[in-house]
């Protein structure tokens, strides 16, 4: 719609680069919504000098509704950037001024530290996304979650990334990926909600997607770095940075 803020940062980064650029390049004289800048139905000239003039800047995105940086070096809060969700640390982390994805990062020690934080969505109400750089972990833990489902974790038995976040029913099906993120390396992880469609990033790639109706509702508060009822085993142990909410599909 005209009507809807335009986001120049398509990867959720919160950056204009060359990743994308090249979302530009990939769609070029296509009806791709996601990189139409100008909402003209068409990716063209005209967004790629609205781009330019972005390049290489941080972004003030309307869509981003909560940001986490996870760089400061004292205290027990920890600020959102984008809005009024301020978090506050639980347990004993520690905070990595240098020890960052980018600048700082908190470290969790897998028994019972987390991040706890208002609500800041309601997924039924349409599309949004997920995203966070991780590092370390195990199988079974995970990254965000709120009181009903994990959104962002691992698989119990081998550490692929996972979401439990689905339709409302008695048996909701998780999305499983095959891709493990407990190997001890920094990755970008991240679930993206369309609006009919659930897809888990690792990396900037697909790592797994499927169809659903709808998602269950929900207004709780968040937790990141521990499970939907904060289970002894599903408390992170390792690195978290970074961590953005938007009210859109990013497309990283």
């Amino acid at each position: 719609m005209l009507n809807e803020p335009i986001s120049v940062d398509f990867n959720g980064n919160g950056k204009v680069d060359i990743k994308d650029l090249l979302k530009v390049i990939q769609y070029w004289n296509q009806n791709e919504p996601s990189v139409d800048i100008n909402r003209d139905g068409m990716v063209d000239d005209k967004d790629l000098e609205i781009l330019m003039e972005y390049w290489d800047q941080n972004v003030d995105d309307p869509t981003l509704l909560a940001h986490w940086a996870l760089d400061e070096t004292e205290g027990a809060v920890a600020y959102d950037s984008a809005g009024i969700n301020n978090a506050v640390l639980s347990g004993n982390p520690t905070w990595q001024p240098t020890m960052g994805q980018l600048n700082g990062a908190l470290e969790l020690d897998g028994i019972d530290d987390c991040i706890i934080t208002g609500p800041v969505l309601n997924p039924a109400e349409g599309p949004f996304s997920v995203l966070a750089w991780v590092k370390g972990g195990a199988a079974g833990q995970v990254v965000v979650s709120e009181l009903n489902s994990n959104w962002l974790c691992t698989d119990p038995s081998n550490g692929e990334l996972t979401t439990e976040l689905a339709c409302q029913g008695r048996n909701p099906i998780p999305l499983l990926s095959q891709t493990v993120i407990t190997d001890g390396e920094w990755h970008r992880v991240g679930l993206v909600w369309g609006g009919s469609n659930r897809t888990l990033y690792v990396d900037d790639v697909i790592v797994a997607q499927d169809t659903q109706g709808s998602l269950k509702e929900s207004n709780s508060g968040l937790y990141i770095a521990t499970g939907k009822a904060m289970e002894a085993g599903t408390f992170w142990s390792g690195l978290i940075d970074e961590v953005r909410i938007y009210k859109r599909a990013v497309s990283p």
